[in-house]
């Protein structure tokens, strides 16, 4: 999936939301996704090392906000059942991991 400069925006802006909304800090994120503070801080910039990173990112912070009985904002791009898209890796994806 490829997005435009506005779609990459808002996309970028709807992860560092949650993220935010979610209270939990870029070591905390870092230490739960197998990887470095500065990667997740570039996953939320969306510079990812692979595709499916932001995916990870989003259903960290889900997961996050729901524990905590709050709801996520909506996402625009980052939606449905990544396993509907062929040029996604689900297993990396459910894996629940991002790379350093």
């Amino acid at each position: 999936m490829s997005l435009n400069r506005d779609e990459t925006a808002a996309t970028r802006a709807e992860l560092q939301a949650n993220f935010r909304l979610s209270g939990v800090t870029l070591e905390e994120a870092a230490h739960d996704l197998g990887t470095t503070p500065a990667h997740v801080q570039e996953v939320l910039d969306l510079e990812p090392v692979r595709i499916e990173e932001p995916w990870v990112l989003r259903d960290y912070l889900v997961r996050v906000l729901r524990a905590g009985n709050r709801e996520p904002q909506p996402f625009s791009k980052l939606v449905g059942d990544p396993r509907q898209h062929w040029f996604l890796d689900a297993g990396f994806i459910e894996a629940g991991r991002i790379v350093a």
